[in-house]
């Protein structure tokens, strides 16, 4: 779980889905998957999932997709995400290719949480051209596990671990923080989930995942 993981820092980490069942829990299998990954139950059982909007989007610093279609959607809803929406792996891939120092260069200069934020995304937005891109392009999306047998929801979760522990990294520098490695709890989605925000002095990150039900966040 992203937030579980930015634990200590200021940045604020909501979620909501593209068609989500409001209101309802998670799956039984997200349910499991998350208490295997260091989740606790009241964690667990205090989300329920909500429907993401123009106005929830709108105030959000950063906004990461499971998959690319879903961040297509994002930015049709809201066009002014455009530089702020990635997928989850996307981030990651490129957010790995960067030190912690060029990280902290990226953002320097700046006091507030929110223009350092903007400053490191731009940074490692600028990595797109000189890297290669994945071996396909769907190694940027999280398999969508939402009715489909436990072996699904397992790869799923080995797509999300490590890309949550990349993006966590690249999060914490941007907040002011050091990025030791952040005890990775899963953000895995089956199911409709992620965005977030709300006005604030906080960095606002939200997470956008299935198009379906629900998702962790």
């Amino acid at each position: 779980m992203l937030a579980e993981s930015l634990k200590g820092t200021d940045v604020v980490v909501e979620s909501a889905g593209l068609r989500a069942l409001v209101g309802h829990p998670t799956t039984d299998e997200t349910t499991r998957l998350a208490l295997e990954h260091g989740l606790t139950s009241k964690v667990i059982s205090a989300h329920r999932a909500r429907l993401a909007s123009e106005e929830i989007l709108g105030d959000a610093d950063l906004v990461l997709a499971m998959a690319r279609e879903h961040r297509h959607a994002i930015v049709d809803l809201v066009p002014r995400r455009l530089r702020s929406t990635f997928t989850l792996r996307e981030l990651a891939r490129l957010g790995h290719e960067a030190t912690d120092a060029e990280l902290a260069e990226a953002a320097a200069g700046s006091g507030d949480p929110h223009e350092r934020l903007r400053r490191v995304l731009a940074f490692v937005s600028s990595l797109r051209g000189t890297i290669d891109p994945p071996p396909s392009a769907a190694d940027d999306d999280v398999v969508d596990p939402y009715r489909r047998p436990w072996d699904t929801y397992l790869l799923s979760t080995s797509q999300l671990v490590p890309a949550i522990a990349d993006v966590a990294r690249v999060i914490r520098v941007a907040a002011g923080g050091v990025s030791v490695a952040p005890p990775v709890a899963a953000d895995i989605a089956s199911g409709p989930q992620g965005a977030a925000t709300s006005g604030s002095t906080e960095p606002r990150v939200g997470t956008w995942a299935r198009t379906e039900r629900h998702s962790w966040n």
